[in-house]
């Protein structure tokens, strides 16, 4: 499901979560709650081509990906993984839990 919230700066942001309440990926900060909600419709979207998601490896050497859109914009970043495999289950975690009824 989707969380939108309000940052400690005071922007808006979203975060997707499994059914398990954790954190699968986040958003950029918004200016308004009506843009962060086009942010998760974007992913929404997004979320069904394979190739919106792309793999980067941080400092430490552990796998994230981001989610982009057609502009090549980045949407949502993920945590980092240990290894390929969860990585992997992290990406169909977003395919399957970016719906809209999980977009209140």
């Amino acid at each position: 499901m989707f969380e939108i919230y309000k940052d400690k700066s005071g922007k808006f942001r979203f975060r997707l979560k499994a059914k398990n309440g954790e954190i699968i990926c986040s958003s950029q900060g918004y200016t308004s709650k009506s843009s962060c909600k086009r942010g998760a419709f974007s992913l929404i979207l997004n979320a069904k081509k394979i190739k919106s998601f792309r793999v980067f490896k941080n400092r430490a050497g552990k796998s994230f990906f981001n989610v982009v859109a057609g502009n090549n914009k980045v949407i949502a970043t993920s945590q980092a993984y240990k290894t390929e495999n969860s990585l992997k289950k992290g990406i169909e975690s977003v395919r399957k839990n970016a719906t809209k009824k999980n977009l209140s």
